[in-house]
């Protein structure tokens, strides 16, 4: 039987030598990939008490909003600035070589609410660092954050350390 990771492409040297790209595409092209991914992020959820599930742009989206309709929650959108149409609030986080920044509109999240935050891959954790601090301005709690893949050389999870983060895959390296 095929794991979530035999459907993940590892392509050499992209973008610059040395380094492994790990392409989703593969995983979820397939429909059995694309099933073994959101059930097994679905898996970390057993238990977790939540209101609401949040995705980063795009790839969150992609696993985000299925587990969402799975569990019968709401799916709130994280994107990159300048892409909403209403009232947002806004996050930056520093990149390698500068910064970038992620809105969540105003209203999407409620004081109280419960949040899962769900993106397809934890490398330093700044992009869901942000998100993380938006939906806290928001006043919602994030009860869990869950990654398809976590590319542990590169030390997110020590970023998010005061958070329930779980992933379906971890790569040693970066």
């Amino acid at each position: 039987m095929k794991t979530v990771e035999d459907y993940v492409t590892s392509i050499p040297d992209f973008p610059e030598p040395g380094i492994i790209f790990r392409d989703i595409t593969s995983v979820i092209q397939d429909p059995e990939g694309l099933q073994l991914a959101i059930d097994g992020m679905e898996k970390f959820l057993d238990g977790v008490d939540f209101d609401l599930v949040a995705g980063t742009e795009s790839r969150g989206f992609v696993f985000g909003a299925p587990i969402a309709r799975d569990m019968k929650k709401g799916f709130v959108l994280i994107r990159k600035k300048g892409k909403l149409p209403r009232k947002t609030i806004c996050q930056e986080y520093d990149l390698e070589y500068g910064t970038s920044a992620v809105e969540i509109h105003v209203d999407a999240v409620k004081p109280g609410q419960k949040v899962v935050l769900v993106d397809d891959l934890m490398a330093t954790g700044g992009t869901i660092e942000a998100s993380i601090k938006m939906i806290e301005r928001l006043g919602g709690q994030v009860v869990k954050v869950i990654f398809l893949m976590e590319l542990a050389g590169l030390k997110g999870r020590e970023r998010l350390k005061d958070y329930d983060v779980d992933s379906v895959i971890i790569y040693p390296g970066n």
